[in-house]
């Protein structure tokens, strides 16, 4: 059974820092790209970053360009967001994603594995 947690969010005040982590099992994805999305309250899942099967290639929001950061350990399957410089809109449930393939999407329906998703809060 494949599974992807995630863990680390939290309530954080403006300006702080979080390092999300999301660990895979039930089979490894060092083939395949994996990526963060959001959701905040009563709007659509919205992509945040996304990691290429090697790591080497990176694609975020404009949002978040120069704040976050997204890294992964193909050895502990486990991708990583690091996220500096919080901002009240950054609020939301962040939900690591998994493809079954190497190719780049932005589109969450192109996901095909998810993780329940962990609360992240900043306050103003």
């Amino acid at each position: 059974q494949v599974q992807l947690v995630e863990s680390g969010g939290g309530l954080v005040q403006a300006g702080g820092s979080l390092r999300l982590s999301c660990a895979a099992s039930g089979r490894t994805f060092s083939s395949a790209a994996m990526g963060w999305f959001r959701q905040a309250p009563g709007k659509g899942r919205e992509f945040v970053a996304v990691i290429s099967w090697a790591g080497g290639t990176t694609y975020y929001t404009d949002s978040v360009k120069g704040r976050f950061t997204i890294s992964r350990d193909n050895a502990k399957n486990t991708v990583y967001l690091q996220m500096n410089s919080l901002k009240p809109e950054d609020t939301a449930v962040y939900y690591c994603a998994a493809r079954t393939t190497w190719r780049i999407e932005f589109n969450p329906y192109e996901y095909d594995f998810w993780g329940q998703g962990t609360q992240v809060t900043v306050s103003s």
